[in-house]
C-alpha cells in the first residue's frame, strides 16, 4: 500500500479529486477572523458519520442525525464562534435556514447539505450575518481554499489541525485529506471538536460508515484534553468515488482494509494535533497500558490517569511524582494485584512488584523537562494494549475558560 505524505500547501481538504471548498469572516467572532467555511463535492457522496453522546447535542447534530440516515451528502458548512446548542426549536430553525440557503446557492437539495457548529453553548446563531455572507462563501470555493476552511473552524486552536493519507485499493491510488478543530473539553467518545474528512475513493455508505466508526475508536476515543464532553461532537466523511477504483462493498475486504490503514492515519494524525494544542498545554503525554485483561480495561485504566488533575498539574509542574499515577491506576475500580504492576516514566522504572525501583531523582526531573512525556504501564493480566493521549494541565487553561 502506498501511503506516503502527499505535499500542497492550500490545505488538505481538497487534496482528493473533486473537492471544493472556502473560509471566510462573516462577524460571529471579532471582525476579520474568518468564522464560516464550506466543503463540497463536485458529485453527490457517500457520507458517514460519528457524533457526541450528550444529552444536550446541538441543533446541527441533530439534523446531521437524520439527513445522514440516507448515506448521501455533498456538502458541509460548518461556523465557528457559536455552537448552536441547548437554543430550542429555535436553533434548530436557524441551522435548518442556514442548510437550505447553502444549498439554494449551490443549486442542490438541502438534504444534500450538513451543517456543523462549534462555539458558546446557548446562543443562537447569528443567522442574517451568516445569510448574507453566504453567497461569498459560494463564491469563494476553489481547490486552494482548504486551508481557509481549516481556519475558519477553529475556536481556542492556535493552529489550523490537517491530515493527508493516500492508498492504493484494487490498485487504483486513492486519497483521504482531513481537517479538525479542538483544544479544550475534550474527552474519549468525542468532545469539542470537528472533524472532516474527504476521499475520492467510491465506497458503499454503510461500509464507509462502518469503518469512520471504528477509525474514530482509535483516534478520537482515545485523547482527553480535560475529561469534558460538550455538545457539538461532529466527524463526517464524504466519499466521492473520484478516483474510478471498483467501490468498497464490504468491511472486511481487502481493499477495505487498505482504505482504514490509510484512513487510520488521518484520524490518528488530527487526533494527535488536537492534544498537542489543547488548552494552554506544555506537555503532550503518551500513556501506553500493556498487559490488560482486554482493550476495554487497558484503556480504562489510560484513562483514569490521563484524567487525574494532580497527574497532569504535576507534569506542569515537571514533578516525577509517580506516585500519583499509581494513585488513578488503583482508584480505576479494576480488580488487579498492584504487586503485578510495573510502572516505567520517560523511560525509568520506577516501580515493580509492589515497591519502588531505585531511581535517579534528578535524571527523572530533568527527563521531564522536554515537551513529550511518555508512560508506560505494564500489568500481568493478559496481553491486550491500549494507547491514551493527554496533555498537562496549566494556569493558562484557566485563563482560557474563564472568559
Amino acid at each position: 500500500m502506498d501511503t506516503h505524505p502527499v505535499q500542497k500547501t492550500h490545505g488538505y481538504i481538497t487534496s482528493p479529486k473533486g473537492f471544493r471548498a472556502s473560509g471566510i469572516a462573516c462577524g460571529i467572532k471579532k471582525e476579520g477572523v474568518r468564522d464560516l467555511a464550506l466543503i463540497v463535492s463536485d458529485v453527490e457522496a457517500a457520507a458517514a458519520g460519528t457524533f457526541t453522546t450528550n444529552r444536550f447535542c446541538a441543533a446541527p447534530v441533530q439534523i446531521c442525525r437524520t439527513r445522514l440516515e440516507s448515506g448521501r451528502a455533498q456538502a458541509i458548512v460548518v461556523n465557528s464562534g457559536c455552537a448552536n446548542a441547548a437554543t430550542g426549536v429555535e436553533g434548530l430553525a436557524d441551522a435548518e435556514a442556514v442548510v437550505a440557503e447553502t444549498a439554494r446557492l449551490l443549486s442542490i437539495p438541502p438534504a444534500m447539505v450538513l451543517p456543523a457548529s462549534t462555539g458558546r453553548i446557548g446562543r443562537r446563531l447569528p443567522l442574517q450575518k451568516i445569510k448574507a455572507f453566504l453567497p461569498a462563501l459560494v463564491s469563494g470555493l476553489s481547490l486552494d481554499g482548504g486551508r481557509e476552511a481549516a481556519l475558519a473552524i477553529l475556536t481556542t486552536n492556535t493552529v489550523p489541525k490537517e491530515a493527508i493519507s493516500r492508498a492504493a485499493p484494487g490498485g487504483r491510488g486513492v486519497i483521504i485529506g482531513g481537517m479538525a478543530k479542538g483544544a479544550g473539553m475534550i474527552h474519549p467518545r468525542m468532545a469539542t471538536m470537528l472533524a472532516f474528512i474527504t476521499t475520492d475513493a467510491a465506497v458503499s455508505p454503510a461500509t464507509l460508515q462502518a469503518l469512520l466508526a471504528a477509525s474514530v475508536d482509535r483516534s478520537f476515543n482515545c485523547i482527553t484534553v480535560d475529561g469534558d464532553r460538550s455538545t457539538n461532537d461532529s466527524v463526517c466523511i464524504l466519499a466521492n468515488g473520484r478516483a474510478g477504483n471498483q467501490p468498497i462493498t464490504s468491511p472486511d475486504s481487502a481493499d477495505a482494509r487498505l482504505f482504514a490503514r490509510a484512513l487510520d492515519e488521518v484520524t490518528a494524525a488530527l487526533a494527535e494535533k488536537i492534544v498537542r494544542d489543547g488548552e494552554g498545554a506544555s506537555k503532550f503525554v503518551e500513556i501506553t497500558v500493556r498487559g490488560a485483561r482486554d482493550s476495554r480495561e487497558a484503556r480504562r485504566l489510560g484513562f483514569a490517569v490521563a484524567n487525574s488533575p494532580l497527574f497532569k498539574t504535576a507534569m506542569y509542574g515537571e514533578d516525577p511524582n509517580w506516585g500519583r499515577i499509581l494513585s488513578s491506576l488503583g482508584a480505576a475500580d479494576i480488580d488487579f494485584d498492584p504487586a503485578s504492576v510495573e510502572l516505567i516514566l520517560q523511560g525509568h522504572r520506577v516501580f515493580r512488584a509492589g515497591a519502588p525501583v531505585a531511581a535517579d531523582d534528578a535524571s527523572l526531573k530533568k527527563s521531564l523537562k522536554g515537551g513529550d512525556i511518555r508512560i508506560e504501564v505494564i500489568m500481568e493480566r493478559g496481553s491486550a494494549a491500549e494507547r491514551v493521549l493527554t496533555c498537562d494541565l496549566t494556569p493558562q487553561y484557566v485563563d482560557l475558560n474563564c472568559i
